[in-house]
């Protein structure tokens, strides 16, 4: 799923095909230099561009030229990903992906990923283009696949097409794919030139490049705090609504993990309100069984997968496998098994949303700290005076023993609040 801001990007360095879980190792290439995606030419062209054929998504002319009138490799592989953030909550576990077919600087062709089993965006891009993809340049944001899966290779499509030249925003970190499409290109003859925009493409699919490179699901943590750093067990004005950031949140991730007390104590049960928006899996972690029926009773409501973990002794009755929920009961609940879980699911994002009953997530938050699961965090700062909380339900993250570094720290504002984002690294 799209990172959650365009401007804050996964400090992931190339990667190797040979890289260890949960280590983001130097993206070093074992062929030759002339193969190795190092940009073997300068951006091209420098006219301002005509106003070109319609496109097939946007349903309006586009006309290719940046504020100055100039254009480059960069500027095209933009436009990639601001298309490939169009499916945004629907291609899960397959990647975000744009493409844009340029002739004489000209764009003849747009194509985006729309979902999973559906074709990849160059074939899109190169159907839009027609016979004007002949001795085109092509711009994708990731490495096309040559490899049979769900669809034919991408790889064949462009030789077939007669594109003169191929420019990758980055090569897949897929052991399948990583460097295989490249190669195949240029034993074709075509032309590729791999690692433009490399940081705001890999920013695109941080979940995905996760999961590839550790084989767990990417995982962040959400929070509310007041002006004076308590813990808040609301969202600020706003937040839920369209187009707030909680909202889009739900939108881009593909589960998200949630106290039972959502259903038992009047909580609005997280939904996102985007237009369209594919919601995400609901993963109820559920310990009071005196709690069951109420549980059962607001879920009635809910039409998206529910799961939910639950301990032996919370006794899950016959009704939930009645009504289609699945259960997964467990002598304790643990973060290792949901994420394995998820990761079996196919599913590459998970928000670990800190509302309802902390107690419930206690535990997990702890479990996630200590080994190091925790990718990002999502913080909001509600405009909010209030009381300490006695217990301090944060108390158990400010009382970790280990360090923990905080990159590429980012804030924003929603309505009233300001949320403040950051990816941990243990010291």
């Amino acid at each position: 799923m799209q990172a959650l801001c365009s401007d804050c990007s996964l400090q992931v360095p190339r990667f190797s095909i040979t890289a260890t879980p949960r280590k983001f190792a130097s993206f070093v290439s074992t062929l030759s230099p002339s193969k190795a995606g190092t940009r073997l030419c300068l951006p091209f062209g420098c006219g301002r561009y005509k106003p070109i054929t319609r496109s097939l998504w946007d349903g309006f002319e586009v006309q290719c030229a940046s504020s100055d009138g100039e254009s480059g490799d960069e500027f095209y592989m933009r436009r990639c990903v601001e298309l490939a953030r169009k499916a945004i909550g629907y291609t899960s576990p397959n990647p975000l992906v744009g493409c844009v077919i340029v002739k004489n600087g000209i764009v003849v062709g747009e194509g985006f990923h729309p979902k999973a089993g559906r074709p990849h965006a160059e074939v899109f891009a190169l159907r839009d283009a027609g016979d004007l993809a002949q001795n085109a340049t092509a711009y994708v944001s990731l490495e096309p696949c040559n490899h049979f899966g769900r669809t034919p290779p991408c790889t064949e499509a462009l030789i077939k097409a007669k594109v003169k030249k191929v420019v990758v925003g980055m090569v897949d970190p897929n052991p399948i794919v990583a460097f295989k499409g490249v190669e195949r290109l240029r034993d074709a003859g075509i032309e590729v030139v791999v690692g433009v925009e490399e940081e705001l493409c890999k920013s695109l699919n941080e979940p995905y490049i996760h999961r590839m490179l550790t084989g767990k699901p990417f995982l962040s943590l959400r929070y509310s705090l007041s002006a004076n750093g308590n813990f808040l067990n609301l969202l600020g004005n706003g937040a839920a609504d369209c187009g707030g950031y909680y909202s889009r949140l739900l939108q881009e991730y593909d589960a998200v993990v949630m106290s039972s007390s959502f259903f038992t104590e009047n909580f609005k049960v997280p939904a996102s309100q985007e237009p369209g928006a594919n919601q995400p899996i609901r993963i109820v972690i559920h310990k009071d069984p005196s709690s069951l029926n109420q549980v059962l009773s607001s879920i009635n409501d809910i039409t998206s997968k529910i799961i939910i973990f639950t301990e032996n002794k919370a006794r899950t009755a016959p009704e939930v496998a009645q009504q289609g929920i699945e259960t997964v009961a467990l002598d304790q609940i643990n973060l290792d098994v949901i994420l394995d879980y998820c990761n079996r699911q196919g599913l590459c994002s998970v928000l670990l949303d800190i509302r309802g009953s902390f107690s419930e997530f206690e535990v997990l938050v702890m479990e996630a700290m200590e080994k190091n699961y925790i990718n990002k965090f999502i913080t909001e700062i509600l405009p909010v005076w209030n009381k300490r909380t006695e217990p301090d339900p944060l108390q158990t993250l400010k009382s970790l023993e280990q360090g923990m570094k905080v990159l590429n720290l980012k804030s924003k504002t929603s309505d009233q609040s300001v949320i403040i984002e950051g990816y941990f690294k243990s010291e």
